[in-house]
């Protein structure tokens, strides 16, 4: 049988590799591909906007990397008088390395209820919060801080956009493949990959064991049907290697 993962380039394609080296057949289909955000341009007057002890939270790899060239291109720089966060440890890593200064970040799983739980975001009324994030993301975190009197702006870096396939060859595909584990990463790959798949397919598509990252992507599976999920203790490729090891 064979693990079908979703996951962007390249870490999709990475986390192939790394099944396949265990000896675990595996193919990749990434649902979304990535394009510089329509707020992008307003970055260096965001953080112009920043005070002293105001926070900035990169939500991914991807934001980093879209906000390090932005800034290059102008020459602006990072504010020095700030606090840095980011949801998972590559992602901070990666921040790290472009603003040379340590980067809070949550222990353990990577998702935003344990981001919230960090002690810069215990007090953070009256206190600007600005989100980099892609298009539609992070919304309960921002919810959150708002709750706890933070002033929040989302700064949309990147865009994803789903991969336009045929449903019906895709379904063909993964049969012929004999695909029976399936990888989401995301509520939104999960909800295309559902809509993807013709209806009159989608017994066997529910039927498939299904890998996911977190409580809330767990429960959204539920919803739409599906009877087999388990939850990866993280969402880095190592930790979804090892729940696949399980499976």
């Amino acid at each position: 049988m064979t693990i079908l993962v979703t996951r962007p380039s390249p870490a999709g394609e990475e986390l192939v590799e790394q099944l396949i080296a265990q000896g675990i057949s595996a193919c990749h289909t990434p649902l979304i591909s990535f394009a510089p955000g329509d707020e992008l341009k307003n970055l260096p007057d965001y953080l112009n906007n920043l005070r002293q002890d105001d926070l900035l939270i990169v939500a991914s790899q991807h934001a980093v990397y879209y906000a390090r060239d932005k800034l290059l291109e102008g020459c602006h720089i990072w504010p020095d008088n700030i606090d840095y966060l980011a949801i998972g440890e590559k992602t901070a890593g990666e921040l790290e390395k472009v603003i040379n200064r340590p980067v809070a970040r949550p222990e353990g799983r990577e998702i935003s209820e344990q981001l919230l739980k960090l002690p810069q975001l215990q007090h953070v009324a009256g206190k600007r919060v600005l989100i980099l994030r892609g298009n539609g993301g992070r919304p309960f975190l921002a919810e959150q801080l708002q709750k706890r009197g933070a002033e929040v702006t989302f700064c949309e870096c990147y865009q994803r956009h789903p991969i336009p396939y045929d449903g019906e060859k895709l379904y063909h595909h993964w049969q012929q493949m004999n695909v029976n584990t399936l990888v989401i990463t995301s509520g939104e790959m999960l909800q295309q990959l559902y809509e993807l798949v013709p209806e009159r397919y989608r017994s066997w598509l529910l039927s498939c064991q299904l890998l996911v990252v977190s409580e809330r992507l767990a429960a959204l599976a539920n919803t739409l049907g599906w009877m087999h999920c388990q939850i990866a203790d993280n969402a880095d490729n190592d930790a979804l290697l090892r729940a696949l090891q399980q499976i």
